[in-house]
């Protein structure tokens, strides 16, 4: 049986009542299929449905084969084998027994034909860059990274017919990223991606564009997917164009034939005031006049309904998606005021900071490094929540941290709720006019915060890091473009482009580092020293 993956008049809601779906219908065949769409649209609930962590109030899901499904958040158990995270470790001890001369009927079933596992695992492995993790050893504390990474080789060994990635390229520095690439181009089966990765989403074969409940596909990749919708959205401004001149001329008939109407009455009037032919002729006259004039106004109405309504139809094929406003607050620093300071600096896993590095205002400072290099454990230490072994950070100015796991909403808590945590002395309606701004509107703030997409929960966080008290004049941020569509990245580029304060920001998102305006780059790699893109294959 060919692979696929069938939704047929699939329903989904939210326990708030909050429709997703309803009555979706759509088919994911073989090939690789980039499914984009608008944060808060519904991707990532689509992939858990499919891969049955949700179930449907109505309609089916129907996957023909076996699925395997790589989260948004992927989260291992330090205290794991390799060998146990990869979904081998029950083989792996089998053929350990059978090496040793134990021939018990359990081990060779336990086996089956999966002979060769412990090569292919470390093959896999391999490719994904992640040799140097043995097969016996516990993952410790591996890096988000380097934990996709391993959850990706583990559904490889798996050989699914389906594989479903939600924002795989999430946490994963260049280099991961350009092995999780080649692994999704040597994929052969069916495979669909949720991504705001450009260069991921243009390996794919077609592009599957969920809006409003509804799937519309677009063959190609994302290239050919936007020259597509560009042609599209000009055919349907031009319609707009044709229907809004439409509505304007049958106003100006409907408006004449009123006129014309309103001067006929007044004539029939004045004959049958003066009486100049029989009272009988009079009044069949005026009756075939105001049943003339009844039909002209009638026909005059149609054609204008019918105008509003073509308006309406061509409007609504023209996309005016909602884009979030990040207006961060007036914070600027004077060019060479001390910022933050860093002295001898020995982080909890290893990285230091040897001598002294001073950051001055407004400098924007771009951290890179490799998975696991402990750039996260740098900012969380600058923003005290880690306590560094040695050494000392320091900060001279009011900061803010908006961390990679977003872990800083109170899952049971709405999201004005949230909010207001940060700013105790903020006024339910400031809260509610700020939360606007970042596309949260009326019941919309009332949304539990676990039940928030990973582009919402962002908005969500930003908007309570935002409207935080003392505003910021440090701003640290931990991969922030991870969870969010290309429209939010440019209303996040567009606020930080504005934004007098420093800047430190963690990201293997190059176009996007390089679009707001960073003037340092620190590599961490074991000690941090000042770099350029170019010295570490990034430009």
């Amino acid at each position: 049986m060919t692979a696929s993956i069938t939704c047929t008049s699939l329903s989904f809601a939210w326990p708030d009542g909050t429709v997703v779906f309803d009555d979706l219908q759509a088919t994911f065949g073989p090939g690789r299929t980039g499914l984009v769409g608008v944060n808060g649209s519904g991707k990532s609930t689509l992939l858990k449905l499919i891969a049955g962590q949700l179930s449907p109030a109505d309609g089916t899901v129907r996957v023909a084969g076996e699925a395997g499904y790589l989260p948004q958040n992927v989260a291992l158990d330090t205290a794991l084998r390799v060998d146990e995270a990869l979904g081998i470790a029950a083989t792996r001890a089998a053929l350990h027994a059978i090496e040793a001369g134990d021939v018990a009927e359990e081990h060779f079933t336990a086996v089956g034909d999966d002979w060769d596992v412990e090569e292919r695992a470390i093959a896999t492995l391999g490719e994904l860059g992640l040799g140097h993790i043995e097969l016996d050893r516990t993952i410790g504390e591996v890096s988000g990274g380097e934990s996709v990474l391993l959850r990706l080789a583990a559904l490889l060994l798996r050989r699914p017919d389906v594989l479903l990635l939600d924002e795989p390229t999430n946490n994963l520095d260049l280099y991961a990223r350009r092995r999780l690439y080649a692994a999704v181009e040597a994929w052969s089966g069916v495979m669909v991606v949720v991504s705001h990765d450009r260069e991921l989403l243009e390996l794919v074969d077609q592009i599957a564009d969920l809006r409003s409940g509804e799937v519309t596909w677009f063959g190609g990749n994302f290239s050919a997917y936007e020259e597509a919708l560009a042609t599209e959205q000009e055919a349907a401004e031009r319609m707009v164009r044709v229907a809004e001149s439409d509505l304007k001329k049958q106003k100006r008939e409907l408006i004449d034939a009123q006129v014309k109407l309103a001067r006929r009455k007044r004539y029939g009037q004045k004959m049958y005031e003066q009486k100049r032919e029989p009272k009988i002729v009079m009044g069949a006259r005026k009756r075939a006049a105001q049943e003339s004039a009844g039909k002209h106004r009638i026909l005059h109405e149609e054609r204008l309904t019918e105008a509003r309504e073509r308006l309406d139809e061509a409007a609504e094929a023209v996309r005016d998606d909602d884009e979030i406003r990040v207006d961060l607050p007036y914070t600027a620093v004077p060019p060479g005021r001390s910022v933050l300071t860093l002295q001898d600096l020995e982080l909890t896993y290893g990285a230091r900071v040897d001598g002294g590095l001073e950051l001055r205002g407004p400098e924007r400072i771009a951290l890179i490094g490799r998975n696991g290099a402990g750039k996260t454990t740098l900012l969380r230490t600058i923003a005290g929540e880690l306590q560094a072994v040695s050494g000392e950070a320091r900060a001279h100015v009011p900061l803010r941290f908006l961390p990679q796991r977003l872990d800083v909403l109170e899952d049971e808590l709405t999201v004005a709720e949230n909010v207001a945590r940060f700013a105790p002395d903020a006024t339910n309606n400031r809260v509610r006019a700020r939360l606007a701004r970042f596309l949260f509107r009326g019941a919309r703030a009332d949304q539990r915060a676990a039940t928030l997409s990973g582009g919402e929960r962002f908005r969500a966080t930003l908007a309570a890091l935002m409207l935080a008290e003392p505003a910021p004049q440090l701003l640290l941020l931990d991969e922030p473009t991870n969870n969010l569509d290309m429209a939010s990245v440019r209303q996040l580029t567009t606020a930080l482009e504005s934004y007098e304060g420093a800047l430190i920001v963690a990201s293997h998102d190059v176009p996007f580092l390089e679009s707001i305006g960073i003037t340092r780059w620190l590599l961490l790699e074991g000690k941090l020293k000042d770099t350029t893109p170019e010295e570490v294959g990034m430009g």
